[in-house]
């Protein structure tokens, strides 16, 4: 994962106990408060440890000019969030298979929405692409990719989820600069503490900028004086995606690459999934690629905006998965079980931990052992 921009886990993102510390003696912890729609695990939970670690903290960040009246502002109503722990610990175990990301990255709906989102916003994107150059179409994408097209941006506390993952120790140098980074963002005017909200991670906005990527590109496109991401005009978020793309390396005019067919295509080849299509890919690819250092992304990047502009699904087909079946067979898989009363969750080909739990739940039904593992065996038994 390329730390460079942020911190995220694709998956696609608060409250209470107030952790703020002694900054001086009259700064004392306010009440838990509640914020609805959050899982009861990312909402602030009680921990000494964490306490004494932001007392700690507190006094680092005012020798990095973080006022007091920042530090009270942005730690009220703050606190720890072991669901981000939890979730930090698991998003590294879990790796898709090019043809389960790009199932998800460039579905049906996303290409949908995302025209329709286009196509809503084609004047912004469209003068975006004039000032710095890069295609509006891969603006949108991105958008699409990050938060589906603003519907879902996230509403834990940047505070408390990058204060939580810097008490934790794993990556906390990263966090603590990111922490700090969010203080200075406060301490800047740019928003408020309790809209400065994103991602399990502290990824924020409609394009889910870590706080220092925010620090070093976010623009202030619409004039108003604040590089504003968070609110409901996303024009702001847009313009510090195509600044951060146009100062990673993006050229003007060329495109991001194409799946080829035969022969090996101008630009470097890649075949990210074994027996699967092939891509030629350009310096565009690579700058993709620093807003989040994987191939998957990249190609759902560029083959959603190819999608969104009006191109084609991909010629190329996958091989069957490592269980013999192939999303078509996925797919008949999940509609089958869910015909039978054992809901998957939808029939995308992608057997997640619904589609998982649906198969088990069916397994022990018809007395088999309860795996939760597909197989065309299992495919004809449903019949």
């Amino acid at each position: 994962m390329d730390f460079s921009r942020r911190y995220f886990g694709f998956g696609l993102a608060a409250f209470g106990l107030t952790a703020c510390g002694n900054v001086t003696q009259a700064n004392q912890r306010s009440a838990p408060v509640a914020k609805t729609g959050l899982p009861a695990d990312l909402r602030p939970t009680a921990n000494a440890g964490y306490d004494a670690w932001v007392d700690g903290f507190q006094k680092r960040a005012i020798s990095q000019g973080i006022s007091e009246a920042t530090l009270r502002a942005g730690f009220r109503n703050t606190g720890y969030l072991p669901g981000v722990i939890k979730r930090d610990r698991n998003q590294t175990e879990f790796k898709r298979t090019l043809e389960d990301y790009l199932s998800i990255a460039v579905s049906d709906e996303r290409v949908s929405k995302g025209r329709a989102a286009f196509a809503k916003h084609q004047g912004t994107l469209q003068a975006l692409e004039t000032k710095y150059g890069v295609d509006a179409s891969i603006i949108a994408a991105i958008w699409g990719l990050e938060s589906f097209y603003g519907e879902r941006r996230g509403d834990v506390s940047v505070i408390s989820a990058t204060s939580t993952l810097a008490y934790d120790g794993r990556r906390g140098a990263f966090f603590e600069k990111q922490l700090i980074a969010a203080l200075k963002i406060l301490q800047n005017g740019d928003i408020t503490a309790s809209r400065m909200t994103g991602s399990w991670a502290g990824a924020m906005g409609h394009t889910q900028f870590i706080p220092t990527s925010y620090q070093a590109f976010a623009v202030d496109f619409t004039g108003d004086g604040r590089r504003d991401i968070w609110s409901e005009d996303p024009t702001d978020a847009l313009a510090s995606t195509a600044a951060y793309l146009a100062r990673n390396g993006w050229t003007r005019g060329s495109s991001w690459g194409r799946e080829v067919t035969s022969g090996t295509g101008t630009g470097a080849v890649i075949q990210p999934q074994e027996g699967g299509p092939r891509f030629a890919v350009t310096g565009n690819f690579r700058a993709i690629k620093r807003y989040n250092n994987s191939d998957a992304y990249a190609i759902g990047v560029g083959h959603l905006a190819d999608r969104i502009a009006g191109g084609p699904p991909l010629r190329g087909t996958f091989p069957p998965d490592a269980n013999g079946l192939t999303k078509e067979d996925r797919v008949a898989l999940q509609r089958r079980l869910t015909a039978k009363g054992f809901d998957t969750g939808g029939a995308d080909g992608v057997l997640g931990p619904k589609s998982q739990a649906a198969i088990r739940a069916y397994q022990s039904s018809i007395g088999q052992a309860a795996t939760g593992l597909p197989s065309p065996e299992l495919l004809r038994s449903l019949g």
